[in-house]
C-alpha cells in the first residue's frame, strides 16, 4: 500500500462527538503540509460525515472502542477512510427536505469519486471509505 499510497496519516479518537472538529482539524492541516491544494474543504466535509456516522454507530453497537480515521494520498487523490466497532452497513435514508439529518452519505456520494464500505475481518466493525480528488499547489 505505500507504493500506491505513499503520503498516509492515522488518528484514533474516543467515539465522542467532539473528535469530529479535531479531525477536521487534522485534515485541514495535513492537506497544507502535503501541499495539496484541492480538496480541502471536500476533504473536511466528507471526513465530518464519515466520522460522524462512525461516532453514531459505535454508540449503537454499545461498544466503547475508538473511532479511527487513515488519510492516504497519491498527489492525485485522497483516499479517507474510517473504522467504527459497527458491522451494520452504512444506509442511506430518504429524509424530508427540511430534515435536518440524514444527508451525510448522499453528500458523501456526490463529493466522492467513488465511496463504498467493508468488514475488516482481523479488526471487526467496518470500514466506510471515500476518494476524493486532489491537486497539488
Amino acid at each position: 500500500m505505500t507504493d500506491l499510497w505513499p503520503l498516509q496519516s492515522f488518528l484514533e479518537l474516543a467515539p465522542l462527538a467532539s473528535g469530529v472538529p479535531r479531525a477536521r482539524r487534522h485534515v485541514r492541516q495535513l492537506l497544507r503540509e502535503w501541499n495539496l491544494a484541492d480538496p480541502g474543504e471536500n476533504a473536511e466535509l466528507v471526513v465530518s460525515e464519515l466520522l460522524t456516522n462512525a461516532v453514531q454507530a459505535t454508540g449503537i453497537a454499545e461498544v466503547f472502542a475508538p473511532v479511527r480515521l487513515w488519510l492516504l494520498s497519491d498527489k492525485l487523490s485522497v483516499l479517507i477512510l474510517t473504522w467504527d466497532a459497527s458491522p451494520q452497513p452504512p444506509a442511506q435514508i430518504d429524509v424530508a427536505g427540511d430534515a435536518e439529518n440524514g444527508r451525510g452519505l448522499l453528500l458523501v456520494e456526490a463529493i466522492s469519486m467513488r465511496w463504498n464500505w467493508y468488514v475488516p475481518y482481523h479488526l471487526g466493525g467496518k470500514v466506510v471509505w471515500a476518494q476524493i480528488g486532489a491537486e497539488s499547489r
